[in-house]
């Protein structure tokens, strides 16, 4: 066995109750093997930093972010970086459950994966399945728009039940892994110029590009709450928890839309069907998992039902080597190490 094992999997393994589960949310950045034109860093030289990272987790459930797919001649795209990844750490052949285009096989970038050896009952993913499409006519477009057009949606959502004890069956915990739009400008036709069509040539357009993409972030953050309240309308007593990129800090209203606060809606018999940041447990100085522009921002969430409250034992943000992502951004260098940090939390199960 594994040196890299956990607790929890030697106790599984050894056919006894588990009780203690660590559960994480790491947005990988763009992991996948480099392209030809871009040989550095290579899958190598990042897996060496990575790893030493997912072993830390010690994870039993683990989202991640940002999965690339990658082919081989005469077989389905996999997630075979990924994979590689996971090697000799406890995820070691854990069952991957990832989003997934119409084909069967796995997006060939930005998907989403829950990796754990717990048992996986059902999973799905919803894109514009609980929220029509947004439509909107844009003001900057050229040529203009002659009708409002669709505001596509990049990422779907993944939600999986998980048996958290076989040993007891129905004990299911609901993973939502998310991964929100972020804040850049969405295009809008005609208003990127420049040789890499990276100039916005007014202002409102670039504004108008940014409101694309909070539309389009709060369209998911939507769908996650409706996703929510659906699983509580079957089940009042279900356990949820909702962990991933959602590209906006905790007071940003994506956030609080997830949340569902009594103070937002100001209907106290909504109480049990609000989401609680496990971040609040931090020390705010420490409560970051991206440093951009010399500033750390915490946009990776894990929000949990209040009934998972009673069995919460604590968080962990492991930033202590984050960069600085806008060097990387302005320079065009780009780390092997991701520019998120992950998040942990653990739960005890007695």
């Amino acid at each position: 066995m594994s040196d890299y094992v956990a607790h929890s999997d030697l106790r599984r393994a050894l056919g006894a109750r588990v009780t203690q589960i660590r559960i994480a949310t790491f947005n990988l950045e763009n992991f996948d093997e480099p392209a030809p034109n871009v040989p550095h860093p290579s899958l190598d030289e990042r897996i060496a930093l990575m790893k030493p990272q997912i072993t830390r987790l010690r994870a039993d459930i683990a989202c991640f972010q940002e999965v690339h797919g990658q082919e081989r001649p005469g077989q389905p795209r996999d997630l075979l970086a990924l994979k590689e990844l996971l090697a000799d750490t406890n995820l070691a052949g854990a069952s991957l459950t990832s989003t997934k285009p119409a084909d069967d096989a796995v997006f060939d970038m930005r998907n989403l994966v829950i990796a754990t050896h717990l048992p996986v009952i059902k999973h799905q993913q919803l894109k514009n399945d609980l929220v029509n499409e947004p439509r909107y006519q844009r003001l900057t477009a050229n040529p203009p728009d002659a009708a409002p057009v669709a505001i596509g949606i990049e990422r779907p959502i993944l939600h999986a039940q998980i048996d958290i004890d076989h040993a007891a069956p129905g004990r299911l915990l609901h993973v939502i892994n998310v991964h929100l739009k972020s804040k850049i400008p969405s295009d809008i036709p005609g208003q990127l110029i420049g040789p890499r069509k990276d100039i916005w040539s007014s202002a409102d357009s670039w504004a108008e590009g940014s409101f694309l993409s909070s539309m389009k972030r709060m369209s998911q953050a939507l769908e996650v709450r409706r996703l929510i309240d659906q699983i509580l309308d079957d089940d009042p007593d279900a356990r949820i928890i909702v962990a991933g990129d959602f590209n906006a800090e905790p007071e940003e209203v994506p956030v609080l839309a997830i949340c569902g606060n009594v103070e937002d809606t100001n209907n106290g018999e909504l109480a049990t069907r609000v989401l609680v940041p496990i971040e609040h447990t931090i020390p705010s100085e420490a409560r970051y998992t991206l440093f951009h522009h010399g500033r750390g921002q915490m946009i990776d969430h894990m929000l949990v039902t209040r009934n998972l409250l009673a069995h919460y034992r604590g968080s962990e943000i492991h930033n202590e080597i984050l960069h600085d992502d806008s060097i990387a951004f302005a320079t065009d260098i780009k780390y092997p190490e991701s520019d998120h940090a992950p998040v942990v939390a653990t739960f005890d199960f007695d």
